[in-house]
C-alpha cells in the first residue's frame, strides 16, 4: 500500500510537470503567433501606402559666355592729405644750477731758494808775511850766502786749511823752495772760499817769498 501510494505521488508530480510544459508551449504558441500576425498587417499597411514620387526638376540652360571680358576702370589714387599735426608739448624743466667746484687742496709750495750770494775766493786769516821770517832763513843757504824769489800755489780745503803746495818759480835754490812750501803749509789759515748758494768749496791761493839774507 505505502508502495503504490508513492507510484501515485510519483505520476502525479511527473504529471504536473508535463501540464506546466504543454501551458509554457502554449503560451509561447500565442505570443508568437500574436506577434506574427501583427506584424503581417503593419507589413501590409506599409506596402498598401501610395508614394507619390516628384517629378524630376529640369536643370536651367547655362548663361552665354561672354565675347571678352571688359577691363578693370582706371581709378585715380586720391590726393594726398596733407594734415599738420601740432608738435607735442615741451615740458620745461628749472635746470638745477650746476654744483660748485671742487676745490682740492695742493701741497704747500717748497719754499723759495735761499738768494743767491755773491761767489768768493779764499782769503788769509792775519798776515801772510809772517808765515816765512828771516828767522825760518835754512841754515846752509845763508853761509853759502843764496838767496833769491819762490813763487807758490797752494790748495785750500771746505776748512780753510792747505791741503797742497806747488813751486810756480823757483828761487833757484832746492832748499829755499822746499822750505816756503814746508813753511806756508804749515803756518798758512784761510777763510774757505764759497759758491753763489753760500756753499764752502775748494779753492787755490798764490804768491810768493822773497828770500834776502838779513844784514
Amino acid at each position: 500500500m505505502a508502495y503504490a501510494d508513492q507510484t501515485m505521488s510519483g505520476n502525479k508530480v511527473a504529471a504536473l510537470i508535463i501540464v506546466a510544459l504543454i501551458h509554457v508551449a502554449v503560451g509561447y504558441a500565442l505570443v508568437t503567433g500574436l506577434a506574427y500576425s501583427a506584424t503581417q498587417k503593419l507589413i501590409e499597411r506599409v506596402t498598401t501606402v501610395d508614394v507619390k514620387e516628384p517629378e524630376p526638376t529640369k536643370a536651367p540652360p547655362p548663361p552665354p559666355k561672354p565675347d571678352k571680358a571688359p577691363p578693370p576702370p582706371i581709378v585715380a589714387p586720391p590726393p594726398p592729405i596733407s594734415i599738420a599735426v601740432a608738435p607735442p608739448a615741451l615740458n620745461t624743466v628749472p635746470v638745477a644750477p650746476p654744483p660748485p667746484p671742487v676745490i682740492v687742496p695742493h701741497a704747500a709750495p717748497p719754499p723759495p731758494p735761499p738768494p743767491k750770494v755773491a761767489a768768493q775766493r779764499a782769503t788769509p786769516r792775519g798776515n801772510p808775511g809772517s808765515w816765512a821770517t828771516n828767522d825760518d832763513y835754512p841754515s846752509r843757504a845763508l853761509r853759502e850766502e843764496r838767496q833769491g824769489t819762490t813763487r807758490f800755489t797752494v790748495t785750500i780745503g771746505t776748512d780753510g786749511r792747505i791741503t797742497g803746495c806747488t813751486i810756480t818759480s823757483s828761487s833757484g835754490s832746492p832748499d829755499l823752495d822746499e822750505t816756503t812750501c814746508n813753511l806756508i803749509t804749515r803756518r798758512g789759515r784761510f777763510k774757505p772760499a764759497i759758491d753763489s748758494e753760500g756753499q764752502p768749496v775748494t779753492d787755490t791761493y798764490s804768491n810768493a817769498v822773497r828770500w834776502v839774507i838779513p844784514k
